[in-house]
């Protein structure tokens, strides 16, 4: 985008002879919320390492708010971190947590004081400073480490896994806390997770990766609803994914036709469990598996075209195990994939 803030150009990365990213181009606006997602090992992290200046790039360039930071040290690019395990000083209190990266910078007195307690207030924790991170929930020492990162005022915010470690209920608590705090400052921010459904959660773009490379960008919306890949439909709920074979479904007992035209350019199509019709359609299979999930129920379906994941309104009769039932998979509630494989 011709208004990046944060570009990387042809960045390669690598431990040794091991080349973890290649090549890579991206560009991030001022005030984004951007999330690298992916699997372990897919260099959402690496790429993460070398804008915090923690990984040397073994090519390319980083570019941030106009100037070349590619072998700027870490300390003086303006861009804070904040890492999976808060990273606290058990010993210091969380006034002194916040203050002590300000203290390094020759901050002191009235200045000092007025920057952390704003900083300490902004994630609300003002009636915790004297108290010290033993004495704090999973929740609050994350709020800490992101308030010692933000009174630093960096350029670029960034945070590793930051959710984690923190049960679900703290989870939802610090999404909405990481939104209120990015979009009140405006600082721009990238997190990494290998969780989907956060990333759809908190931000504005996501950067799918896989082995080193983007496998797709997009909002929130177009990840979930048009994957381009089969990787990203299955990593993002698509739980049949099929090949295309001149038209017809690839499956382990050859190619079988779709009851539409499936679209020209396609390379292959996914459903999710919800799109799949149970009790009418010119397929058959057998229930395997079923179980209940609130408003819902998940049926695993032996068929011909392979195993076939369904689910449907919970209210609906159940279906029970080892019964035959007919189904389809109707191209218009389909994904349409680019790539396969």
């Amino acid at each position: 985008m011709s208004d990046a803030y944060l570009q990387l150009d042809k960045l390669t990365l690598a431990y040794g002879d091991t080349v973890a990213v290649k090549d890579l181009d991206l560009s991030i606006a001022r005030g984004e919320l951007v999330a690298l997602l992916g699997p372990s090992g897919c260099g959402k992290t690496t790429t993460m390492r070398a804008i915090a200046g923690l990984l040397n790039p073994a090519s390319g360039r980083i570019n941030l708010d106009g100037a070349d930071i590619t072998r700027v040290s870490a300390n003086k690019r303006a861009v804070g971190l904040v890492f999976q395990s808060y990273a606290l000083f058990p010993h210091l209190t969380v006034y002194e947590n916040v203050a002590f990266g300000l203290r390094l910078k020759g901050l002191r007195g009235e200045d000092l004081d007025a920057k952390v307690n704003a900083g300490i207030k902004s994630v609300g924790l003002a009636k915790f400073a004297s108290r010290k991170p033993g004495e704090l929930s999973g929740g609050q020492q994350q709020r800490v480490a992101l308030a010692r990162s933000m009174v630093m005022e960096p350029k670029v915010l960034l945070l590793d896994e930051p959710l984690s470690n923190l049960d679900a209920r703290l989870r939802l608590e610090m999404r909405a806390e990481l939104q209120r705090v990015q979009k009140e400052t405006g600082v721009t921010m990238i997190f990494v997770t290998h969780d989907q459904a956060e990333a759809l959660a908190l931000a504005d773009r996501i950067i799918v990766m896989l082995n080193g490379s983007i496998e797709q960008i997009g909002t929130p919306e177009d990840i979930y609803n048009r994957p381009v890949s089969s990787f990203v439909a299955d990593f993002v709920g698509f739980e049949n994914v099929f090949a295309l074979k001149d038209g017809k479904l690839a499956t382990p007992n050859g190619a079988v036709a779709l009851s539409a035209a499936a679209p020209d350019d396609a390379a292959g199509l996914a459903w999710r469990p919800r799109a799949v019709i149970l009790g009418s359609g010119p397929f058959q299979g057998t229930v395997r598996g079923t179980s209940f999930a609130g408003n819902s129920r998940e049926y695993l379906l032996d068929s011909t075209l392979g195993p076939i994941k369904a689910e449907v309104d919970a209210a609906l009769p159940q279906y029970e195990l080892g019964s035959a039932i007919a189904f389809d998979l109707p191209v218009a509630a389909s994904a349409s994939l680019k790539r396969f494989g």
